[in-house]
């Protein structure tokens, strides 16, 4: 593969298909330009689309190793070294319409010095940052800078998103402080977020420090350096995951002990009411046996009477559980 032709990058139904023009721009591939470092061809396909899948699996510019992995097979972060190029797979925060953010999408990435082939199922907003600034004349250089760039885009939106995460516990927070319960499921979804982007986030960080790591002839010590910084980044953003999901586990202790200390306050205002009227239940069910000799059952003033002292009971028995303070 130490040549590569313009005409064996032809894919009709590719989403991007270009060169780096090694001055922040891009110009399209021409078939009859052969590929040099300094202008490095980039591929983006949707690896569904049958002339791309028929690329993938047919074009001698990418090693057979990496083909089914280009082609949907391999969903968690890593990164293999393949000569001097890498299969890398990241994980993207979704921004499509029709999904949660949490339900993260998959971008294929094989590179080396000439050749930047990427594939996705579902849209990735890092790609399309990186195509805006490539059109705009401000975009990466080659391929290390190409890297360097969709990492720091794919970062920032994890960024963004675990700081939304973190509000939201704030919010939570201040709701129990408040004395509102969340809404059902709420408290329960964002901890399943938090854990989820821990969970992909992890060796998506060991990934960029990896490609820091690497000496390659393509990836200058500067690019090595900014790689290294997303890395860290990226571990600060997993130490406020780790920290918002202890945060939510207090929030559902908090929120269980707020629920059974609303349960005991009513049972025990059931209790108390109970405990009022318990006298007078008892002497309606004594006066009320269907049997003669009832005092004052022949009395026109009886019934009125007895009705005033069983008021006059549960006043006092009520006027006693508040002496005793249980009221």
């Amino acid at each position: 593969m130490d040549v590569i032709e313009g005409k064996a990058l032809q894919v009709s139904d590719a989403i991007i298909s270009c060169q780096l023009d090694g001055k922040g721009g891009m110009i399209p591939i021409a078939e009859d330009e052969v590929i040099q470092c300094e202008q490095p061809c980039w591929l983006h396909l949707n690896y569904t689309h049958r002339k791309s899948a028929e690329w993938l699996q047919s074009t001698p510019q990418i090693p057979d190793a990496v083909r089914d992995a280009l082609a949907g097979d391999s969903m968690r972060p890593r990164v293999s070294r393949l000569g001097d190029g890498f299969m890398i797979v990241l994980r993207s925060v979704n921004h499509n319409s029709d999904a949660r953010r949490d339900q993260l999408v998959v971008m294929r990435v094989f590179i080396n010095d000439k050749l930047i082939v990427s594939t996705r199922r579902r849209k990735v907003s890092a790609v399309d940052e990186v195509l805006t600034d490539l059109q705009n004349g401000n975009g990466p250089i080659d391929c290390g800078s190409w890297l360097v760039d969709i990492c720091d885009a794919l970062t920032d939106h994890t960024s963004e998103f675990i700081e939304d995460l973190h509000d939201k516990i704030i919010e939570l927070e201040d709701a129990l402080l408040d004395q509102r319960m969340p809404a059902r499921g709420e408290l329960g979804l964002l901890r399943k977020q938090l854990i989820v982007m821990r969970r992909y986030m992890a060796p998506q960080r060991d990934v960029y420090a990896r490609l820091a790591s690497e000496k390659l002839a393509w990836m200058d010590d500067s690019e090595r350096r900014r790689m290294q910084e997303i890395a860290d980044r990226l571990g600060r953003g997993l130490d406020d995951l780790d920290a918002g999901v202890a945060r939510t586990a207090i929030l559902a202790d908090e929120v269980a002990s707020a629920m059974a200390e609303s349960m005991n306050r009513r049972t025990y205002t059931m209790s108390l009411m109970a405990m009022i009227f318990l006298p007078a239940t008892f002497l309606t069910g004594l006066f009320g046996v269907n049997l003669g000799g009832i005092p004052g059952g022949e009395w026109r003033y009886g019934f009125s009477i007895f009705c005033l002292l069983l008021v006059a009971l549960a006043v006092g028995v009520a006027g006693y559980l508040r002496k005793r303070r249980w009221l």
